[in-house]
């Protein structure tokens, strides 16, 4: 008995005579995608949406947040343990997910569970307290970045993080998905210039460090004190230069590999476990 072998010309055409057969006997149809759905019309004016099941638990939980609505699956109701509707201070309604994906789009991972909220009003310099640890960020504007410094900064105990009132990104979902949470537990300070911000800083005592992949002395070599405040750069432009002069010192992460810098998230996550290990010495 002779085994049949065929040519891959001769399986694509065996695929479209077994499609063509099932379609005529009403069979398996062709296989066709689900086109992506757009975001729908933005939150009405005043109010944020936040969307995924860390993002909304940490809303939930903070006193400060103000939820107006919320939306949620059968599914993430249960995982969120929200049993009795009627007890939540604002209204909430079970939807089915793609009623949520009219609304963030179907890119959005939101894990079932969408609220409107108001934004949380960032706080004064002056307003600081008595932390150790800070991060300060020159014109990040990347959403997905802040997000991913936020919840750093909430893992290693940051106490603030310092942005301008422009060139920053706004609270959104995507933020705040990118935080995981983190948004609701790490104070966010707001200020108009910079560099008047960092001379604010000397004053409190914090010792402010400029990340800069070609400065002068490595990171862990450069701290000095108890108060610690990072300051970093946007992707490509890093640091400006009235910040650059600004701050007490310009120190770099030390990498020995063939690529010399890191994604700023990244960037902030080893500065923020370098500093906390200093502190805690």
């Amino acid at each position: 008995m002779s085994n049949k072998t065929g040519t891959p010309k001769d399986t694509h055409y065996a695929k479209l005579r077994r499609a063509h057969r099932d379609e005529k006997s009403g069979g398996a149809p062709a296989f066709r995608p689900r086109q992506p759905m757009p975001p729908g019309e933005n939150a009405a004016d005043g109010l944020v949406r936040l969307y995924g099941l860390h993002t909304v638990r940490a809303a939930l939980d903070n006193p400060r947040r103000k939820i107006r609505k919320m939306l949620v699956t059968r599914n993430a109701a249960e995982r969120l343990g929200l049993a009795d509707f009627a007890a939540l201070p604002f209204k909430a309604e079970l939807v089915d997910p793609r009623d949520i994906d009219k609304i963030t789009g179907s890119d959005a991972v939101h894990q079932g569970v969408l609220i409107e909220a108001e934004p949380l009003k960032p706080k004064r310099l002056d307003a600081l307290g008595d932390t150790k640890l800070v991060l300060v960020l020159d014109q990040i504007t990347d959403p997905h970045n802040v997000g991913a410094i936020l919840r750093s900064a909430v893992a290693f105990d940051a106490g603030a993080l310092i942005t301008t009132a422009r060139h920053s990104p706004q609270e959104s979902g995507v933020l705040a998905k990118s935080a995981s949470g983190a948004l609701e537990h790490i104070d966010q300070i707001e200020v108009k210039n910079l560099a008047d911000a960092l001379a604010q800083l000397h004053e409190a005592g914090f010792q402010t460090i400029g990340l800069d992949s070609d400065g002068p002395a490595e990171l862990e070599t450069s701290f000095a004190g108890d108060k610690l405040a990072l300051v970093l750069g946007a992707e490509g432009k890093g640091l400006r230069q009235k910040t650059r002069e600004t701050v007490t010192t310009l120190a770099r992460l030390d990498m020995p590999g063939a690529i010399r810098s890191l994604n700023v998230s990244n960037a902030a996550a080893v500065s923020l476990y370098a500093a906390r290990k200093f502190l805690r010495q």
